[in-house]
């Protein structure tokens, strides 16, 4: 048994990140461990096709969880694409693959239906992985284990160090990931953030059941792994950083020019789009609105060291922008699906915002009981959404359906119930 096992066997759990403390356990006096290499060495990346398949047999021979990592290049690539995967079971070590170079890991995800992955901060990783054909059928999200749990950091690092005592090196996590080749450090860092991870996850459900949440928690694992895709964001190009600065129509027609223009060019070029366009100087055009190129030139963001060729293309941007009729440009905001904004409702609708005032006081309170995130406890839109139309006739059932129809979970359903019923009764 290694030490790493040997602390997550312990009954009582580490303290030192700000974790809850296990009745009469440890004082958490013990100083962190450095964690320096992985248990068996750093594993050779797996670029190709004969590799890859050792690995799958591997992996499908091996036992209990597996612990699942993905390294993006945010900030550097377009979209977010995974450059690394990283892999780790009883049986079978860790295992450092190339998606670039094996692109198709669709057999790797077969070869792992019906094992539960382990992954930390699952949402942020999934999307990738299954653009590349890995699909848990069950999970653990260790980050959303630690926010149900209590703990009030749950960072990989801060988890490792409060739950099991080893500090991890976290100097590699924004680096460029589509480097190749990759340096050995990243690579020892890519394979240390799968090191302990299953013990992570063994110590967590201990504490988790200790305190009566670990069915709380296997629920939202199972909404996580049956969740559908996304869908695409609708006007992304609205969320341009600054974009509350810019009010009038014309104003928004020259943002949305430029954020498709810029989009496109980022795509082509499979790098960020911050790195072609700062959203910063897209907002200072849209509201000076040039009228050529040496004007647009005089702005931050264009002038220093950008080309004629590169002014002109975004000139042009500007230029389809003011040649919109009155009735092709945008709407300012978007179109408002549900309950208006919270700050409105005291205008709309008094009776309203009393309801939500009353459910969302409640709903802390209960939050704050159960020693949890007051989102992770139910979302603030299913209890906005609950509170503008409340059901006709406010009972423990048709507030129960209520919630179960916005998407709540059963455990959330019968914790939040009582006293959203109280609220919307008063």
């Amino acid at each position: 048994m290694t030490d790493a096992q040997e602390t997550a066997a312990d009954v009582s759990l580490r303290t030192t990140g700000g974790g809850p403390p296990d009745d009469g356990g440890s004082s958490g006096a013990e100083a962190p461990i450095p964690l320096l290499e992985p248990r068996e060495g750093i594993p050779p990346v797996i670029a190709d096709e004969a590799a890859l398949a050792e690995v799958i047999a591997a992996f499908a021979a091996g036992t209990g969880p597996v612990a699942v990592d993905a390294e993006r290049a945010s900030g550097y690539r377009y979209g977010q694409r995974a450059y690394l995967v990283q892999l780790r079971r009883a049986g079978a070590g860790t295992a450092l693959i190339d998606p670039v170079a094996c692109p198709d890991l669709s057999g790797l995800g077969e070869a792992l239906s019906g094992v539960e992955w382990v992954l930390h901060a699952a949402t942020q990783d999934l999307p990738c992985l299954r653009e590349i054909g890995m699909i848990p059928s069950r999970l653990f999200d260790t980050e959303l284990a630690g926010r149900i749990a209590g703990f009030p950091r749950v960072g990989l690092g801060a988890m490792v160090e409060g739950v099991l005592g080893f500090v991890l090196e976290k100097g590699h996590s924004a680096v460029d990931w589509s480097t190749r080749p990759l340096p050995e450090p990243w690579l020892r860092y890519a394979a240390l953030d799968v090191e302990l991870l299953v013990d992570l996850r063994d110590a967590l459900e201990k504490e988790l059941d200790r305190q009566g949440k670990l069915e709380w928690a296997l629920q939202e694992f199972d909404a996580i792994a049956s969740a559908p895709p996304a869908e695409p964001r609708k006007d992304p190009w609205r969320r341009t950083s600054g974009m509350h600065k810019v009010r009038r129509r014309r104003q928004l027609a020259v943002v949305k020019e430029l954020w498709e223009a810029r989009d496109r060019i980022a795509q082509r070029r499979d790098v960020s789009p911050g790195k072609v366009l700062s959203d910063a100087a897209i907002v200072e055009a849209a509201l000076a609105l040039p009228v050529n190129v040496h004007a647009l030139a005089a702005l931050n963001g264009f002038g220093h060291r950008m080309g004629r060729r590169q002014l002109e293309q975004w000139q042009a941007a500007v230029d389809r922008a003011r040649g919109l009729a009155e009735v092709q440009l945008p709407q300012p905001g978007q179109p408002v699906t549900g309950p208006p904004p919270p700050r409105a409702w005291a205008d709309k609708d008094p009776a309203a915002a009393a309801r939500l005032s009353a459910a969302r006081a409640a709903v802390s309170a209960l939050a704050e009981s159960l020693n949890m995130p007051q989102e992770n406890l139910i979302t603030p839109d299913t209890v906005r959404r609950v509170c503008w139309e409340p059901p006709s006739v406010v009972t423990a059932e048709t507030v129960g359906a209520a919630l179960a129809g916005l998407g709540a979970r059963a455990w959330q359903v019968e914790q939040v119930t009582p006293v959203l019923v109280a609220a919307l009764s008063a």
